[in-house]
């Protein structure tokens, strides 16, 4: 077992460090360890089968739908009626152009369920506006990087599809419902720490708008934010499904961005069908590969080995869930989400349920952690989008990331002592 996880490792991190895209260091590390044990023709039949058995759930084609959804509605102007519509309801209060980018960053993830898209289109239009009046460029993009991060859990969130299916079997409808209140608490600690930085700085406060110029600007985006009570609304109400959701989601930002808002014309659809294929591939491909590889892990008894040794480690169980934390916050600097929890989420669950911890409030703890790691270095997504959009460089991004990084360190310890913060809802409404 030793020689199989030192050569699984040292393959993983030795492609990872050519820059090889990490689902084929993943598969190509797990087909290579195979090889110790197998013969070149049963290895590929075994990780051939894996990888086609991970992809085979009705729950994942929720994700091409969301996918194509977001993308739709990144076309159709939806961004811009979000960052108008918070714009006219906080604009004014201290660091008001930051609290913007961080409910517009809320708003849109929801909608999009993507954390890069709500970087790039919500950034794209933020980081300037907010440069023109007197921010650093680098603290806008920093606040954009990490508010995008609550879109994974605030729903709909491919990512808590994609937990529900490897924790074997958690209630969706749930997970989406139990998203709510830490995403929001995510988002409010932030805009506390971008109301302290701004106010500290001597940010400008923007002008109260009367209430007349308010309502116009909120009832433009009205329609985009029912998109989300019309998905969760239909999930919890036993309408359709997850996957049904997704189809409706793209129904209906067809018909708001073609119809209602006018922003998307026939002919830009090719474009965006190749777009959202093209993510979808890459998406679906990630979760085989790290179905492949979660395999051999149970395979050779990992996740066994490693939950025995915690609970030997310590009897306390803050001590055990604290060490889980910082473990997942290392994990999520090196690895995607999508294989961070197709890979982990075996492993860890079971230690979690040992100290008591329900598999939904492991699961909102898990997705709340690893999304610390899309905005940090050095494979953190959300953070290179964030760069590109503000043509800045990492490095000038950490020093006013590091407030905001600890916002979201003391969130996660409250996700993870507080029960309730993820289990209330869900109870509340008997999911």
């Amino acid at each position: 077992m030793a020689a199989s996880v030192a050569l699984l490792l040292m393959l993983f991190f030795g492609l990872l460090l050519i820059n090889l895209p990490i689902s084929y260091c993943i598969g190509i590390a797990t087909l290579a360890t195979l090889l110790l044990n197998l013969d070149f023709d049963t290895a590929v039949s075994t990780v051939s089968q894996r990888m086609v058995g991970g992809i085979d759930s009705f729950a994942l084609l929720a994700i091409p739908f969301f996918v194509l959804s977001g993308l739709i509605m990144g076309r159709g102007g939806i961004a811009r009626r979000l960052i108008e519509c918070a714009m006219a309801l906080i604009g004014a209060l201290p660091g008001g152009l930051a609290l913007v980018n961080v409910v517009s960053c809320m708003l849109f993830g929801a909608i999009s369920g993507s954390a890069v898209a709500a970087t790039s289109a919500i950034g794209s239009f933020m980081v300037p506006q907010m440069e023109s009046k007197g921010y650093s460029k680098d603290f806008s993009a920093a606040v954009t990087a990490a508010a995008a991060t609550t879109g994974m859990l605030i729903p709909p969130s491919n990512i808590l599809i994609i937990y529900a299916i490897a924790s074997g079997g958690v209630s969706i409808a749930a997970l989406f419902v139990a998203g709510y209140l830490p995403g929001i608490l995510l988002g409010l600690a932030l805009m506390l720490v971008c109301g302290g930085y701004a106010k500290a700085k001597g940010y400008p406060v923007g002008e109260r708008l009367p209430l007349a110029q308010v309502l116009p600007k909120v009832a433009a985006a009205l329609p985009s934010l029912l998109l989300v009570v019309v998905v969760i609304g239909g999930i919890i109400g036993g309408i359709f499904t997850a996957t049904e959701a997704g189809a409706v989601a793209v129904i209906y930002a067809l018909v708001l961005s073609m119809v209602f808002y006018k922003e998307v014309t026939p002919s830009q659809l090719p474009g965006i069908l190749l777009k959202a294929v093209e993510t979808t591939a890459i998406v679906m491909f990630l979760i085989a590969c790290s179905s492949a590889m979660s395999w051999l892990l149970s395979f050779e008894q990992i996740p066994q080995t490693i939950s025995q040794a915690l609970v030997t480690l310590s009897d306390n169980p803050i001590i055990i869930l604290l060490i889980i934390n910082l473990v997942l916050i290392v994990v999520g600097a090196f690895l995607d989400m999508t294989p961070a929890v197709l890979i982990f989420t075996p492993i860890f669950l079971p230690v979690a349920e040992a100290l008591g911890m329900s598999p939904l409030h492991f699961g909102i703890m898990i997705v709340l952690n690893l999304s610390i790691g899309l905005c940090s270095p050095p494979v953190g997504s959300v953070l290179f989008v964030g760069c590109a959009v503000a043509n800045t460089t990492i490095e000038r991004l950490l020093k006013p990331l590091l407030p905001l990084y600890l916002a979201m360190f003391l969130v996660l310890m409250l996700v993870t002592y507080v029960p309730a913060i993820s289990e209330a809802l869900p109870r509340l409404m008997g999911l």
